[in-house]
C-alpha cells in the first residue's frame, strides 16, 4: 500500500511540475512559427528555449509514446500486468502467517519468489529494453525536430531580460 502511495505522489508531483506547464495545442502546433533555422547556433538556441517553454507538452509526448509502446506490445503488456497484478494480489491476499497445503508450507516469501521466477523470464522475452530505446529514440526525434523548427515567440526576448535582472 505504501508503494502505491509513493507512485501516486510521484505522478502528482509530475502533474504539478511538468504538466501544469502545458501550452495550448494551437500554440504548440502553430505552423506559422515553423521555419528552418539559419545555422546550428540558432537551432541550439531554439532547442534550449523551446525545451523549457514546451516542457509540459514534451512530457506528455513521452508519456503517450510509452503508453502506445506498451499497448502495441501484447507480450510486454501481459508481463507487466502479471508482475504488477501478482504483486498487488500477494500484498492484498497473501498469507501473513505460513500455512500448509499437503507437505508444502506456503509463505508470502514463497509467493513472491514464484511470482518473480515466472514473471521475470516473461518480462525478458517481452524485450523491455528495445521498447525503452524505441521510446527514447522516437520521443527525442520528435522533440528535437519540433524544438529546432519552432521559432520562439516574442516572450523569449523578455526571458533574457528577466534572467539578467
Amino acid at each position: 500500500m505504501e508503494a502505491l502511495m509513493r507512485v501516486t505522489e510521484t505522478f502528482k508531483s509530475i502533474r504539478e511540475t511538468r504538466l501544469s506547464a502545458l501550452r495550448s495545442p494551437t500554440e504548440f502546433f502553430d505552423v506559422h512559427r515553423f521555419s528552418r533555422p539559419a545555422d546550428t547556433t540558432q537551432a541550439v538556441s531554439r532547442i534550449t528555449y523551446n525545451t523549457r517553454y514546451f516542457s509540459g507538452n514534451y512530457t506528455l509526448i513521452v508519456l503517450l509514446l510509452a503508453v502506445y509502446a506498451v499497448i502495441t506490445s501484447p507480450l510486454l503488456l501481459i508481463a507487466v500486468a502479471f508482475l504488477f497484478g501478482g504483486f498487488a494480489l500477494v500484498n492484498k491476499f497473501g498469507p501473513t502467517e505460513p500455512f500448509e497445503i499437503g507437505n508444502t508450507v506456503i509463505t508470502q516469501k514463497l509467493l513472491y519468489t514464484t511470482l518473480f521466477v515466472i514473471g521475470l523470464p516473461l518480462l525478458w522475452f517481452a524485450s523491455p529494453f528495445s521498447t525503452i530505446f524505441w521510446i527514447v529514440g522516437a520521443s527525442s526525434c520528435l522533440i528535437l525536430a519540433h524544438a529546432a523548427l519552432t521559432e520562439p515567440g516574442v516572450e523569449s526576448e523578455y526571458a533574457t531580460v528577466q534572467d539578467s535582472v
